[in-house]
């Protein structure tokens, strides 16, 4: 858990040597795969898909690419492409022989794509013992790892935070809550001032009331299925059920998507929130189009900075925190070997500036190298937030350092239903269709819990007989 706190702005001049491992690649380009199609040690360029699509983010990445190809002679074609966009395109792909070489995706994607046989597990593998496992997040390489296999190289990603306003809880004698049970205890009471206790997308059957039940139950200890065996009507589930109603209900303006939720913060009109890491930079006034409309941001654009805790990891007897692991993989077919190359290189020299990429969205997965275990997450506190990077603004200078430390923590706890076990794709296909959100009508309307629980059982274990 982080308070915050002023620091100093700091500056962190982060570097990474970078070493093209023949042995640790594919050895001669011809051997495996698709690679070399030039003659003996010549390389051939690739494709590099990527779901960073904005104008900003995408310039950035194709630096990288072409610093890459300055340090290798390899050419990269960056191909902005969604997620949704991938699946398909993938699979199309495979089936006529041509794919890209390197994709940064999902987890869920990565277990639907090892299902499918559609990733090279070995290159990917390959890579991380180059990079050398014991310098990433354990908890993300679990996270890909299938059947004993890596399928992808976990790169960076975001994970959910209980954002606090620290005034309000002193003013209402309330303590930082340690658990679900005290999170609801907490909104019920602060609703009771006249402010919504809680935002967070709670709009039955929506991708955003979706998100929030897959990230609020588990932190009471609910699986959706364990070893094949659908477990959502499981008692920890019924109560989280119970405290995500009590969360709901201290709204003061009634069902919100994820938007609203983050608006009602930013207005000052909600005690606590439940977001992303995103919320960093627009708590502190620096996105122009999400600002802080609060009455006393008018005479102080940091107040909300300066009066906002975060809750990075809700309960440490359950540390299951809702987030995104983005990895990269390499399609079976690909050109093993200058795949390997460049996600080696984004992974070390040009890790860092990817992070830059979207500062408050790409937490670092892999944390440092074997001589500095700390570099990349310490890089990552100073690197710039908002629309001037060039003024130097940074996590760690607005929130103080130990916010880094605390956001490590909650990467360590990014959980999702069933992801590295063979349960993902019954977990990715629940999500996907919002089953367990459909039903939250029912609980709104005063169906127990119990038989709330039972009916999401009841569709999760049909869904199951589909997927055979």
């Amino acid at each position: 858990m982080s308070i915050r706190r002023r620091s100093s702005a700091i500056t962190i001049a982060a570097t990474a040597a970078f070493a093209v491992l023949l042995a640790g690649c594919s050895g001669d380009p011809d051997d495996g795969g698709n690679d070399g199609d030039g003659g003996e040690g010549e390389y051939s360029d690739i494709v590099f898909w990527t779901p960073q699509v904005t104008p900003s983010r995408l310039a950035a990445q194709e630096q990288i690419a072409a610093d890459f190809e300055a340090e290798t002679g390899i050419g990269v074609e960056v191909v902005p492409l969604g997620g949704a966009d991938q699946n398909q395109a993938l699979v199309t792909g495979a089936a006529s022989g041509d794919v890209p070489d390197v994709i940064l995706h999902g987890a869920d994607q990565t277990a639907a794509w090892m299902a499918q046989g559609l990733l090279d597990a070995e290159v990917t593998a390959a890579a991380v013992e180059s990079l050398d496992p014991s310098t990433f997040n354990e908890n993300a390489l679990n996270q890909v790892t299938l059947d004993g296999e890596i399928a992808s190289v976990p790169s960076d990603g975001w994970v959910h935070l209980i954002v606090y306003r620290q005034d309000l809880l002193e003013a209402a004698g309330l303590e930082v809550p340690t658990n679900l049970t005290e999170l609801a205890e907490a909104a019920t009471a602060l609703s009771e001032t006249g402010v919504t206790g809680i935002a967070l997308g709670t709009q039955s059957g929506t991708p955003s009331s979706t998100e929030a039940v897959n990230s609020i139950l588990p932190t009471n200890g609910c699986e959706l299925v364990v070893d094949g065996e659908v477990t959502i009507d499981s008692p920890e589930c019924v109560e989280g059920l119970e405290r995500f109603l009590e969360l709901r209900d201290s709204s003061v303006s009634g069902d919100l998507d994820v938007p609203a939720a983050q608006a009602a913060y930013l207005a000052g009109d909600a005690a606590m929130l439940l977001f992303s890491t995103h919320i960093f930079d627009e708590l502190a006034g620096l996105s122009p189009d999400v600002p802080v409309t609060c009455a006393e941001c008018v005479d102080n654009p940091n107040f909300l900075a300066e009066n906002s805790g975060f809750i990075t990891v809700l309960d440490e007897a359950n540390p299951n925190q809702y987030g995104t692991v983005l990895g990269y993989g390499v399609p079976v077919g690909a050109h093993t070997t200058e795949a390997q190359m460049f996600i080696e290189y984004v992974m070390s020299t040009g890790y860092v500036d990817t992070l830059a990429t979207a500062t408050e969205g790409r937490l670092p997965l892999r944390l440092g190298t074997p001589d500095n275990p700390t570099e990349y997450i310490d890089a990552w506190g100073g690197l710039p937030i908002g629309p001037a990077p060039e003024e130097g603004v940074s996590i760690a200078s607005i929130y103080g350092e130990e916010i880094v430390t605390d956001i490590n923590a909650g990467m360590e706890s990014v959980y999702r239903w069933g992801f590295g076990t063979e349960d993902a794709e019954l977990a990715g296909a629940a999500f996907t269709q919002g089953t367990l959100a459909s039903n939250l009508d029912a609980l709104y309307s005063g169906t127990p819990a119990a038989d709330v629980a039972a009916t999401m059982a009841e569709q999760v274990t049909a869904l199951q007989a589909e997927l055979g």
